[in-house]
């Protein structure tokens, strides 16, 4: 039976990583390692610490040590950790935001990006332009950050209002942008409002579950 790791900030996605895995993945068995110190040191920080690198290497190794065919990194903020982690283990790493940034490059050349939490946007928008620049192809990005809306979700488990403010925002990248990504995959419990939305709006997780089976397919 093949392995995936999933190294997580917060347990926000467990659940919806889970089923994913049940649907496209139910012979792969999947290890969650959840250290949710990460996202609020990370936030504090507004961008990854060398205590942040340090664990997220820590927990490539306990993962690497299972055993797993693939690791896979459920949070955008820590992206640029998980970049160095990949160089210290030999099975594939794959963050959760690649499948969709690519996808992103290949819909427009105006790309907006929106996330609830700051720390995410660099990454978020570094990846974008590194998948770009891979494409051979210039893409302009513009930011919405709808601050706060994170712990919106998360602490005050108000997800109405969470919802309000991240619609506004997508409302105003739809007049402006080609594409629109949802850079956190906190961000799927918008899919059910953006059927009146007539550009693009991706989210991350079912890409990348998708992706990781490709990626053991190739191994198997």
């Amino acid at each position: 039976m093949q392995k995936v790791a999933v190294i997580h900030t917060s347990p926000v996605s467990l659940n919806e990583l889970k089923a994913l895995f049940a649907e496209l993945l139910p012979e792969v068995e999947m290890i969650n390692i959840i250290d949710d110190s990460l996202l609020e040191e990370v936030k504090r920080n507004n961008g990854i610490t060398p205590g942040i690198i340090g664990r997220m290497c820590l927990y490539g190794q306990a993962a690497q040590s299972m055993g797993v065919d693939l690791i896979l990194n459920q949070c955008s903020s820590v992206g640029e950790s998980a970049d160095l982690v990949k160089q210290t283990v030999t099975c594939p790493l794959l963050k959760i935001d690649e499948p969709m940034a690519e996808e992103a490059v290949r819909l427009g050349n105006r790309i907006g990006v929106i996330a609830t939490v700051g720390s995410t946007m660099k990454p978020s928008c570094n990846l974008i332009r590194t998948k770009a620049e891979q494409a051979g192809k210039a893409v302009e990005i513009k930011e919405y950050l709808v601050a706060g809306a994170l712990d919106i979700l998360m602490k005050e488990k108000n997800q109405e209002k969470h919802n309000e403010l991240v619609l506004k925002e997508i409302k105003k990248a739809e007049q402006e942008c080609d594409v629109i990504v949802l850079a956190q995959g906190s961000m799927t419990v918008m899919l059910p409002y953006l059927e009146g939305i007539s550009k693009p709006v991706l989210t991350s997780p079912r890409r990348a579950v998708e992706r990781v089976k490709q990626m053991l397919a190739q191994q198997a």
